[in-house]
């Protein structure tokens, strides 16, 4: 059986690509979305997604406000979010949290601590 379907949703090109690879050689599907209305747009498209990787600072709607649109329709912590953003305030940290999200990790990352974590999250995610 192949692992679920990750989406990674950041406006870097490079930082998709990076997630991406390290979850790829993981075993995971990848999707990407490059904003936030994107990622909605996703969500709401694929349903198999099991993990949302979602970045704070981009154009359009940001990681927050995507987080809190989830929230709002309804679909709080589903698919689950794991921040993966450059900010580290704990304010930002707390609105997220508050939003459903399930993590936080500052870039730069280190693929197997962001693979563990994926890990963790679609296990608990996905009943065996």
């Amino acid at each position: 059986m192949s692992k679920p379907t990750i989406l990674i949703v950041d406006d870097s090109p490079t930082v998709r690509q990076q997630v991406g690879i390290a979850l790829a050689q993981a075993g995971y599907q990848v999707a990407e979305a490059e904003d936030g209305i994107e990622g909605l747009n996703a969500i709401r498209q694929n349903e198999r997604i099991a993990l949302v990787i979602l970045d704070v600072n981009m154009p359009e709607m940001n990681g927050l406000e995507m987080l809190e649109e989830l929230d709002r329709s309804g679909r709080k912590g589903e698919p689950p979010v794991l921040m993966l953003t450059t900010e580290g305030q704990p304010s930002l940290v707390k609105r997220a949290k508050t939003a459903g999200a399930r993590g936080w990790i500052v870039k730069p990352f280190k693929a197997d601590q962001l693979v563990a974590t994926v890990e963790k999250l679609t296990a608990v995610a996905t009943p065996a």
